[in-house]
């Protein structure tokens, strides 16, 4: 049986994180959407992702194990929509059980959306595989990723539950925690191989557990306030504090972070505030950076909706920047609650920038002009070499295309 992650048309409204990516590649505690699909499904066989046409070239460079919009050859196959959060319970349970030989064809859904679908004899390419089910289930209690600001939903409870999956919790072998150094409730802290915890440094988790990957490094006077997850090689400075957070793979942070992501290798490496608030790759805040997650009249907070053209209501009353792929912005920059900013912005001035940055944006809050491609092209080959990362083939593509629609180009 093969496991195939799909995409749908909604992925677009998690725009501007998935311009650069598929959607089972989005971080939403501890562990990538796809990394729980894959392990909900432990006995399934190949591994094929169904993409948009113009991120299946980086999804291929990200998943070597996988089959990129590549036929099925009519073996059965499980079909898993990328935007689910899967958990245990009923549903889980239903979809384990159908999802074998011998079983008809069958999709659970929610409202417009697939959650799943089993097919015995799929069809080779993307199509609408609920089409061809001989049974739909409809369900209701399926968490799908239907805009930006459920990537924060219940940060807390979802951190605390892909920590205690991962395990090692009370485990500190190969770390180094050197003297005067604070773990509250060790019990509940696993520190990776090569990690290092310097003095001063204070790991509570009488909140929530911290993990700890490896390589990564907490810095003199810094403070982890479960639940936390730190990445492989991320690093928090000194005085740092961090709460209720993921740090992504080889991410720095510095100031004050609360109730927010970074996927993987972004900068936030000074004082100033990020709080309830998403960073997608290769970002970087200048130093003094802060970020509004609350509005002066305590009022709902809106966002930017890719596909409405419009700011829409949240339901939520803290809600910080979502901030693509590759954008940066200059020493004491001000983000208003509920700011987008989408791929290779650069931003810089007094002021605050305006809610909402379209992709390949150079300026701040006196106006935009286009960031030209030759030069962000520059900018992300500097920025990738600093992490041994060179900028791929697929990449420069992508981001090419990216700016030509920016630029109506």
């Amino acid at each position: 049986m093969a496991l195939c992650l799909f995409e749908d048309e909604t992925v677009a409204r998690l725009a501007p994180l998935t311009r650069t990516r598929a959607a089972f590649d989005l971080r939403v505690g501890a562990r990538l959407l796809g990394e729980a699909q894959r392990a909900a499904f432990p006995d399934a066989g190949p591994l094929v992702l169904w993409t948009r046409p113009e991120v299946a070239g980086v999804t291929a460079e990200a998943h070597p194990d996988a089959r990129v919009n590549a036929p099925l050859d009519g073996e059965g196959a499980l079909f898993v929509n990328a935007r689910w959060l899967v958990r245990d319970g009923d549903l889980l349970d239903a979809i384990r059980a159908a999802a074998r030989p011998g079983e008809p064809a069958r999709a659970w859904t929610q409202g417009d959306s697939v959650v799943a679908a089993w097919h015995p004899n799929p069809p080779a390419g993307p199509r609408d595989v609920a089409g061809l089910a001989e049974t739909t289930e409809a369900v209701h209690d399926a968490i799908l990723m239907d805009r930006l600001w459920h990537l924060l939903d219940d940060l807390e409870e979802r951190l605390t539950h892909d920590i205690d999956l991962l395990g090692g919790q009370g485990t500190h072998d190969g770390a180094r925690v050197q003297a005067g150094a604070l773990l509250v409730h060790p019990e509940r802290i696993h520190l990776g191989p090569g990690t290092t915890v310097r003095p001063g440094a204070i790991l509570n988790a009488e909140s929530g557990p911290i993990h700890v990957g490896a390589g990564a490094a907490v810095e003199e006077g810094a403070v982890l306030r479960g639940p936390v997850y730190v990445g492989p090689k991320a690093v928090v400075h000194p005085a740092g504090r961090v709460e209720a957070s993921a740090l992504g793979y080889w991410s720095k942070v510095g100031g004050e972070v609360q109730g927010s992501i970074l996927h993987s290798l972004s900068n936030k490496a000074h004082d100033g505030y990020l709080g309830n608030s998403y960073l997608g790759r290769w970002c970087n805040l200048g130093a003094d950076t802060n970020t509004s997650n609350l509005k002066n009249d305590y009022g709902e907070v809106t966002l930017w909706d890719a596909v409405a053209g419009d700011f829409v209501a949240t339901g939520r009353r803290f809600l910080g920047l979502v901030m693509g792929d590759h954008a940066k912005c200059s020493i004491n920059t001000m983000f208003n609650t509920g700011t987008v900013v989408g791929v290779f912005c650069n931003l810089f001035g007094s002021g605050f920038p305006p809610r909402y940055v379209p992709d390949f944006s150079w300026g701040g809050a006196e106006g935009l002009t286009a960031y030209r491609l030759e030069k962000a092209l520059r900018v992300a080959e500097a920025v990738q070499a600093r992490r041994n990362q060179p900028l791929t083939d697929a990449e420069r593509a992508l981001l090419g295309r990216i700016a030509g629609e920016a630029h109506g180009g």
